[in-house]
């Protein structure tokens, strides 16, 4: 099998249209299997290829034959693969078993897979993805990779998440195995139960910002028992951060905070086989966003509009939801406390983007491209209420507004009650209030809405590379 690790991902709108077809006569009572075509677009992490299904093509009239089994006519695989072409779009090939979850090939679906791995391979320059949809709507997923002349070999994708009204991980077992109960995770246990903490366990969390909140998210992570979690961040500790830094000490000054973080996760974690990876990159530049990629879930700790930004791309075009949060604190002209709010919320299709709720301006975004934030003779000439100056932090509040974005997981994973999206919530310290923010949708002319699903094919880059802190943005586009 091929080192690099493989998975897919789709919308709940698109998974939906798949399971009205793939399960009409399943759902009649009838023991009769089905198949379509789709397509679809990679996402390319540092070690994961995501195929992004986004469109079913749905079989015309003569195009299929239903048998008990199901088998395709030629027509249909030559207009799939004229549309796949003009897309610049891979091919996918599903069809349904009669039973629920995560399902393995019989050999006539690896004989069907393997003659179509050659054709797909020539006409679009990507493989065939193939995917079996169980009577639940889980899917389980593999790409067939060229390794020689005639020969490609079957690698199995690892997970197959389901992203927009809620959120839903199917998990091959061969690859992510199902974690063993542990009298350390018992309490956690307790509360959400065997199957949901087996989810939580088995999801590649991706902390983006390891200063104040990203640590303690971090560390809620690990008591939890996630299994894998990548640090991305390419700041040192300094001495400034000690106040608020769960895990920094002196000794620590000048290290890199993802590796200070996850020397403690590493002594703090109940899973087994923990593994933290740290990723001394930003996320805006390219290693740090290729690692984020590989993530099934992202959790934004940062503070600046352009890694905002390259995460809204990521959570609309690339199908990974990212729970986002951040405090706000203002002081009087007497540096005393005026007010201090933090806020939390999970951003996928769906649900507004970050720019739509206002956690990033793109103006912003365009003056830190150009390096300016990082000038001290430009900071120095803004007022001192410009966001760009506001670092006023403390460790309480970091603490409350960790709370809120692991909380926003929480239900993002578990759905208490069956409730697929609670809503963002808003504190206000001052008052102590808490607020639900509006059900709002994004705006009617949002860019991010017209790119959902785009993966790699998304028109413009939004990292620098790496060693680059600034881009020109007309190069960009």
């Amino acid at each position: 099998m091929s080192a690099r690790e493989y998975g897919a991902a789709l919308t709940t709108d698109t998974a939906e249209v798949l399971k009205r077809h793939l399960l009409q006569h399943i759902r009649q009572g009838q023991l009769q299997e089905d198949l379509c075509f789709a397509l679809w677009r990679p996402s390319s992490g540092g070690a994961r290829t995501t195929a992004i299904i986004y469109q079913m093509v749905e079989p015309e009239a003569g195009e299929r034959e239903l048998h008990g089994g199901a088998s395709f006519h030629p027509t249909y695989l030559q207009r799939v693969i004229g549309m796949a072409m003009e897309a610049g779009a891979g091919i996918a090939f599903l069809h349904c078993h009669f039973t629920p979850g995560w399902h393995d090939m019989s050999d006539p679906d690896i004989a069907a897979e393997q003659r179509l791995a050659p054709r797909v391979l020539a006409a679009t320059g990507l493989p065939i993805v193939g995917l079996t949809m169980g009577t639940d709507g889980a899917l389980s997923a593999r790409f067939w990779i060229r390794i020689a002349p005639k020969q490609y070999e079957r690698n199995w994708a690892s997970c197959v998440r389901m992203v927009g009204d809620g959120f839903d991980v199917t998990f091959a077992d061969a690859l992510i195995a199902v974690p063993r109960p542990k009298e350390e995770l018992l309490r956690t246990y307790s509360a959400w139960g065997e199957a949901k903490q087996s989810q939580i366990a088995r999801l590649h969390c991706g902390v983006v910002g390891a200063g104040s909140i990203g640590a303690l998210v971090a560390e809620a992570l690990a008591r939890m028992g996630a299994q894998r979690v990548t640090l991305i961040d390419h700041d040192r500790v300094e001495r400034h951060n000690l106040d608020r830094l769960v895990h920094a000490t002196t000794a620590d000054i000048g290290e890199r905070k993802v590796d200070v973080t996850a020397r403690a996760l590493r002594l703090h974690a109940t899973a087994d086989d923990f593994c933290a990876n740290p990723v001394p990159y930003k996320v805006t530049q390219e290693t740090g966003y290729r690692a984020a990629l590989d993530c099934d879930v992202l959790f934004s700790c940062v503070d600046r509009p352009w890694p905002r930004q390259v995460l809204n791309v990521i959570a609309n075009s690339h199908l990974v939801p990212v729970v986002d949060g951040g405090i706000r604190i203002a002081v009087t002209p007497r540096d005393t406390l005026k007010s201090a709010d933090w806020r939390a919320h999970a951003v996928m299709p769906g649900r507004p983007c970050l720019e739509c709720l206002g956690q990033f301006d793109p103006a912003h975004v365009s003056v830190e491209r150009e390096g300016l934030l990082d000038d001290p003779t430009y900071l120095q000439g803004l007022p001192r209420e410009h966001f760009a100056r506001r670092n006023e932090n403390v460790f309480a509040f970091a603490m409350s507004a960790a709370g809120m974005i692991v909380n926003q997981f929480l239900s993002l994973v578990i759905q208490p009650s069956g409730v697929l999206n609670s809503g963002g919530t808003i504190y206000h310290f001052v008052t102590a209030t808490l607020d639900k923010e509006p059900r709002q949708a994004c705006k009617v002319d949002c860019a991010y809405q017209a790119e959902i699903a785009m993966g790699d094919l998304f028109p413009y880059s939004v990292v620098a590379p790496d060693g680059v802190t600034e881009i020109d943005e007309e190069l960009c586009r």
